[in-house]
C-alpha cells in the first residue's frame, strides 16, 4: 500500500495534533499566568515586611533621637552622685568656716565651685548625647538605605518577573498553530 502526501496532509490528520499543540499552548498560558501571581504574592509579602522593618527603624529612631538625655538612668546616677559629692563638700566646708572663723565669702565660693562643678557635669552629659545622637542617626540612616535597597531590588525582581510572565504567554501563544 502506497501512501501518498495528500492522505498525510488531510483536514481529518490534522485535527488531532493542532487540537494537541492548542492544549499545550493553553497550558502554558495558565502556567505562565499561574507562576506569575505567586511570584507576585510572595514579592508582595516580602515587600509589606520591608515596609514593616522601614517603619519599624523610623519608630527606633524617632524615639531615641528624641530623648531627654539627662533622663537616661547612666545620666541620673551620674547626677546622683554628683550632687551628694558636692552636698559633702558644701557641708564640710560650713563646718570647716563654722570652727575656724572663716567669713561668708569662703563658704559662698565653696558653693560656687559646686555649681560650677554640677553645671561641668551636665555639661559633659550634654556633650555625650549629641555623640549619641550622631551615632544614633548614622546607623539610622545605615539601616533606611540598606532597606531600601532590599526594596528598589523586590521591584526590579517585580518587573522582571511581569516580563517573564508576559514573555511566557506570548511564547505559549506563538506555538499555537494558525
Amino acid at each position: 500500500m502506497k501512501i501518498r502526501f495528500n492522505d498525510l496532509c488531510s483536514a481529518s490528520s490534522m485535527y488531532v495534533p493542532r487540537k494537541k499543540m492548542w492544549i499545550g499552548a493553553a497550558i502554558g498560558a495558565v502556567g505562565s499566568i499561574a507562576g506569575g501571581i505567586a511570584q507576585a504574592k510572595m514579592m508582595g509579602k516580602v515587600a509589606d515586611n520591608i515596609k514593616r522593618q522601614q517603619k519599624e527603624n523610623q519608630d527606633w529612631y524617632d524615639r531615641r533621637y528624641n530623648e531627654d538625655a539627662t533622663q537616661r538612668a547612666d545620666a541620673q546616677r551620674l547626677l546622683s552622685i554628683t550632687e551628694d559629692a558636692l552636698k559633702k563638700r558644701n557641708k564640710a566646708a560650713a563646718g570647716t568656716a563654722a570652727v575656724m572663723g572663716s567669713t561668708n565669702e569662703t563658704v559662698a565660693a565653696e558653693k560656687a565651685a559646686s555649681a560650677q562643678a554640677l553645671a561641668d557635669t551636665m555639661g559633659n552629659i550634654n556633650a555625650q548625647a549629641e555623640n549619641r545622637k550622631s551615632q544614633i542617626e548614622s546607623q539610622y540612616m545605615s539601616t533606611k538605605n540598606s532597606l531600601n535597597d532590599k526594596l528598589n531590588d523586590l521591584y526590579t525582581q517585580r518587573a522582571q518577573a511581569v516580563g517573564q510572565a508576559i514573555q511566557g504567554v506570548g511564547q505559549a501563544a506563538g506555538s499555537l498553530p494558525i
